[in-house]
Order: structure tokens, then sequence, then C-alpha cells
């Protein structure tokens, strides 16, 4: 093995480090690789563009649109002084701010033949799919585009625009809201996903808290913190209450889960295309602890900024935290229900003190 000199060998590491997106006197920052993923910009009402560097002080190299996807070669946060870290992914050409990117993949699914006559929940595994609707007058018609990891109610099989088989979807809203989606674009979820955990221990024993000034939500045991994560509480400084329904601050108090549904619709019926028009079907792992204003824990898909006030009054979280809250607090359905016109009952569960 030939030996190197000390310069030969700093000079090599600082090239590693150069292509791995350490800029020598930049801010510190972590890497973080991430095999196969693709982003997806998710805002349709701000310009998110691609900077030089991971910086918002760097050359903008050009503007992404709304719904482009990109492959994510790694994540990294950039430390700041006075502030949380902010999040970029490195990606061709440049570097993209985080907080309006979805992390996806493309994963097809084997497609099932039967559909229970309550409905099975199934969840989209591609960036996004075509919703159609069909009009005896008007033909074929984009209803909704679903995006990643949004969950729907499958009520039947039919026909699609191509003249193949297609699942039937039937809105949480109204079984009088019908679409078609591909069947290769959902993955039916197992029973064993709805089982409620932690079953062990009493509802009274469970706790959860939500820190609005550090936006984190930790879950207690009696006294053992069993869970903990970033969230985005609502922005403003007026709080949702029934005087108030507009407002979009997270109200501060104590509360009791009220009711959980697998898929919510919330928003508009009607998906206008208008930049910023709140239509989202499918909003995964809802678990609400004020219904009659809509206050709820549950997935999001609209946004990667957790840490930081983004919602509408709404607790957001990552898919996969809104479905560990949603399996762990009372009440618990045992065993899950399955019929999508089911999800409404209620019930004085799982305490949430926020502050």
């Amino acid at each position: 093995m030939n030996s190197i000199s000390r310069k030969s060998f700093l000079k090599i590491s600082l090239l590693g480090m150069i292509g791995a997106g350490f800029s020598p006197g930049f801010q510190s920052f972590q890497t973080r690789r991430i095999q196969g993923l693709i982003g997806r910009i998710t805002s349709d009402d701000k310009i998110i563009p691609i900077y030089k560097e991971p910086s918002f002080e760097s050359d903008v190299v050009r503007e992404t649109a709304f719904d482009e996807l990109l492959h994510l070669y790694y994540e990294q946060e950039v430390n700041q002084e006075d502030s949380p870290p902010q999040l970029w992914y490195r990606v061709w050409g440049g570097f993209l701010p985080g907080a309006y990117v979805q992390q996806t993949r493309y994963r097809l699914n084997q497609p099932i033949d039967t559909i229970p006559d309550c409905g099975r929940l199934a969840e989209i595994t591609v960036p996004f799919t075509e919703a159609f609707t069909f009009n005896e007058y008007k033909g074929w018609n984009k209803k909704y585009r679903l995006y990643y990891e949004t969950t729907h109610w499958l009520t039947g099989i039919a026909k699609g625009p191509d003249g193949k088989e297609w699942y039937e979807l039937t809105s949480q809203l109204s079984s009088s809201l019908v679409y078609l989606v591909r069947k290769e674009h959902l993955r039916p979820v197992r029973d064993v996903e709805y089982l409620p955990t932690s079953i062990q221990n009493p509802p009274e024993n469970k706790l959860i808290k939500v820190s609005l000034s550090d936006q984190t939500l930790s879950a207690y045991e009696e006294d053992n913190l069993v869970f903990q994560t970033k969230i985005s509480s609502g922005l403003g400084f007026n709080e949702v209450t029934l005087k108030n329904p507009n407002a979009t601050a997270t109200p501060r108090g104590t509360f009791f889960v009220t009711s959980k549904y697998p898929s919510k619709h919330m928003g508009g019926v009607i998906a206008t295309g208008a930049p910023g028009s709140y239509t989202l079907p499918g909003v995964p792992w809802t678990t609400f602890f004020i219904y009659d204003t809509g206050v709820a824990f549950h997935g999001t898909y609209w946004h990667n900024n957790f840490g930081n006030k983004m919602s509408h009054g709404c607790v957001n979280m990552r898919n996969c935290d809104a479905k560990w809250i949603f399996r762990w607090v009372n009440p618990a359905y045992d065993p899950p229900y399955k019929d999508h016109c089911d999800w409404h009952k209620t019930g004085n569960g799982t305490r949430i003190d926020i502050d």
C-alpha cells in the first residue's frame, strides 16, 4: 500500500467534504444520506427556488413549480445562531429549502379483487395520483389529486378511464362523494395497523403535553416519557373558539380526545385550483380533541416545517407520528373499525395539556 503525505491526505479529505456538501467557512450543519427519496414541492402559493448553496443569501439557480418532483440526494440541517436549524435538500443543480418539500417514494402495489361491504382503508404510495369521476354528459373528469401517504376508503371496484379496473373511493364526508383511482397506486392497510398500543396501561395513566413555545408534543405513561416529536401548531394570536371559529392559533388549556378518524377530508369539497386553496382529502390519522371547532392532531402532507407554527389551529405532525398518537390514545377501538361510516364514535379519552 503506497503511503501519502499529510498534505495530500488533507487535500483529499477536504475534497471529500466538499463533495458531501461541506463548504469551508460556511455555517455548521449535519448531513444525512437518504436513499430512493423523491421530493414533491408542496407550496402552490409561494415560489420555492433552488439555491447554489444551502443559504437564502446564496445565488438562485432556478425556481421550482408546485408538485414538481426532484430526486433528493441527502438532507442537512444548517445551524442558525438565533433560530432553529434550517432543513435543506441537495438536489440536481443546488440546494432546496425543505419547508415545503414532501418526502415521497414510488411503490406500486398488488391489487386486491374484493372489497368488504363496509370498505377498507388504503394509503397512496406514489408521489401523487389523479382521482376521476364520470358524468354521462361530460365524460371523465379529474376530481382530486391525491398525495403520498394520504388515506382513503376503498368501497368498490369499477372500470376507470382506461377501461381497466380501478378502485372506487368514497369520501369520509359523504357517501355520494365517490371517485376512481388506479389500483396499483393504493396500498390496502392491514388490520394490525389499527390495533391500539399500550393497552396494559389504564386510560387515566396516559397524558399528552403540547408545548406551543417549543413546538413539541410529549406523551407520558404515568411519569414516564414514551414518545416525543416536533409539531406545527396554529399561526396567529387569536385562539380557535366557537365564537371565533376563523381564528388560527391553537387553543391553550386542558382537553380530552373526543374521536378518531383514520381518514378525514378537511377544507372545501370542491378543488378550485386557486393558489393556497384549502381542499385536503384523505388527511391521515386524525385525532380530534375539540371536535366542535375541528381542532385535532393529524398527519400533514402539505409542508415539512415541523418545529415551526404553520397550521390553521390544528396540531400538524408527520404522518408516522400522527399514526403513533392515533393508536396510543383512548378511546381505543378494538377490534378495529373498518367501516368508513363508523369512525365518528366519541368518548372522553386521553387527557391533553396545551401550554
